[in-house]
């Protein structure tokens, strides 16, 4: 699977990138090494660059995030994505049969690894904080897995809209589990009170 094809593959025609994606074999240990790893590092690695590095500035005031504690919650973050996507899988797969879908759990890790793929490119935009409102490209995410979903899940087509929104609504909640548990576990709760 070549990474940049595959990117460019399921931003540009998504409907054909699923149903090839359908019929591929993967492991989830593959997936990981081979996608997940690589795309979720991309808006770790830009916000530590973004907010310790570049840093940012707003009503003519700028600020900086230590080096160590913008590490801290960029690891945070980084490890935190890898946690999600296995747990979206299993809330997928746990949903499917919900709405007369298939229940396969590699299916669902599939969803769940390239479902994101949209927000992780956009994570590029945190390298510069004035830009980091383009993250909301990553927005096309949500669509990615409206095309996906019930074609790896086998969800007929009269419940895939409902069963979309339910893991759409489910996949919220859980990011905002993982930002709350980024934001307070780490040295000076870096999430709070950073301006």
């Amino acid at each position: 699977m070549n990474l940049v094809e595959r990117a460019k593959s399921i931003i540009l025609t998504p409907a054909a990138e699923w149903d090839k994606i359908a019929g591929e074999t993967h492991t989830v240990q593959g997936l990981y090494t081979n996608w997940v790893m690589i795309l979720a590092a991309i808006p770790a690695i830009a916000g530590f660059i973004g907010l310790s590095i570049v840093g940012g500035g707003m009503f003519g005031m700028s600020f900086r995030v230590g080096i160590m504690a913008g590490l801290s919650h960029a690891i945070a973050t980084y490890l935190l994505s890898l946690g999600s996507v296995y747990v979206f899988a299993l809330i997928i797969d746990a949903l499917a049969p919900s709405f007369d879908g298939e229940k396969n759990f590699l299916q669902a890790f599939k969803v769940a690894a390239f479902a994101p793929t949209a927000s992780w490119l956009a994570g590029i935009f945190s390298i510069l904080p004035a830009l980091s409102i383009l993250g909301l490209l990553g927005l096309y995410s949500l669509y990615l897995l409206y095309v996906g979903l019930p074609r790896l899940m086998k969800t007929p087509p009269e419940k895939a809209m409902v069963y979309t929104v339910v893991v759409i609504i489910a996949g919220i909640v859980l990011s905002v589990v993982v930002g709350m548990v980024a934001a307070f576990a780490l040295p000076g709760r870096m999430g709070m009170g950073m301006f």
